[in-house]
């Protein structure tokens, strides 16, 4: 019965892992890569996601300690270098770059709270469907590229970086931007936008 179990657990881990495969490839395809460089990049988000690089120190105001700021290579650091690499090989007009990003964020500001234990939290899919509704109105032919870039630097402003003073009272020995690696809210939100669009 047990190998029965772990079995039955073992498909249901390919097919999710399949599906979530095929998923990304329908994103990164409407954002122009090739099936190639699409799993390089979710590769090297999965491998980035074990890494955290320290920026800073913020003293807390829970105790006599300091959290420690970092940055999650596979959660945020390569989703923004994603980013740039969209900007520089699309024309957006910047008053429709400028709109989506600071809807986003304003969105993501809005409605982020602080989660005891977690973090910053906020709910999964409500910004990247703002993320390419707006891109969509803003510039259909590249609401793709544009949502992924509004949704990815929209909740990393939005719902991290202006939420940052947050951390002091939690007491927290150090907090991750995009911690969750592959699974963090930057990285999910952009795919999703973009597929949305």
């Amino acid at each position: 019965m047990p190998v029965r179990f772990l079995l039955l657990i073992a498909a249901f881990m390919f097919f999710v892992a399949f599906v979530q495969i095929g998923i990304l490839t329908v994103a990164f395809d409407k954002l122009g890569l090739s099936a190639e460089s699409a799993y390089l990049l979710f590769m090297t988000i999965l491998i980035g996601s074990m890494i955290n690089l320290p920026l800073f120190d913020m003293k807390a105001e829970a105790d006599e300690g300091a959290t420690r700021i970092m940055v999650n290579v596979g959660g945020c650091v390569v989703p923004v270098a994603f980013c740039i690499y969209l900007l520089k090989h699309h024309s957006f007009e910047p008053t429709a770059l400028l709109g989506a990003v600071s809807a986003v964020t304003l969105l993501s500001w809005k409605v982020s709270r602080q989660l005891p234990g977690i973090g910053i939290g906020m709910p999964v899919f409500l910004a990247p469907v703002t993320a390419a509704a707006v891109s969509y109105l803003l510039d259909a032919r590249q609401a793709a590229p544009l949502a992924y870039i509004s949704g990815t630097l929209g909740v990393l402003i939005g719902s991290d970086l202006l939420h940052l003073k947050e951390l002091k009272r939690m007491g927290a020995p150090f907090a991750s931007i995009g911690g969750a690696g592959s699974f963090d809210g930057i990285f999910i939100t952009g795919i999703v936008a973009a597929l949305l669009a």
